[in-house]
């Protein structure tokens, strides 16, 4: 049902995934020697004290928006519990997918600039709440499972 916790966790990471398009990745890091900052949807570089969005990363932008509905879309399964978990372990998989693509995105944006830890943003956490959020939900959906088996049993 929609009420269950799981619902809870599953729109957790949706709502964290969508949040990448919020917070910044990478700031105040100094390529060619001016400041940018790296966000999902591309470059913003500092020219007099505005952001100005210098690069588009329309592929990544798009696939994170994909990637955010595909628990949403979870959520409505809940008839089928087995197809819960194998799309959220397939979830996990192309959250995964998507932290590498981009972590991949800023170093090529930012060659070999060092980077302090300073420097990075929320974003960065961000993939690995959704991954958090994700198992918590594969874990309430077996209970929930189990749960329906030892009432079945019952009867």
């Amino acid at each position: 049902m929609l009420q269950r916790i799981q619902s809870l966790y599953l729109l957790l990471a949706a709502l964290s995934v969508y949040a990448l398009f919020l917070f910044p990745l990478v700031h105040n890091v100094y390529v060619d020697g001016k400041p940018v900052t790296i966000m999902v949807t591309g470059v913003f570089q500092d020219a007099n004290g505005q952001l100005v969005h210098t690069q588009f990363f329309t592929a990544l932008t798009g696939a994170t928006a994909v990637v955010g509905l595909i628990p949403i879309a979870i959520i409505f399964l809940f008839k089928n519990r087995k197809r819960q978990v194998t799309l959220c372990y397939s979830a996990i998989l192309v959250v995964i997918g998507l932290s590498f693509w981009l972590e991949k995105s800023v170093e090529s944006v930012i060659g070999g600039a060092p980077i302090a830890l300073n420097n990075f943003g929320i974003g960065v956490l961000l993939s690995t709440a959704s991954i958090l959020f994700l198992v918590l939900a594969v874990k309430r959906i077996n209970f929930d499972e189990k749960l329906v088996k030892s009432a079945d049993r019952l009867r």
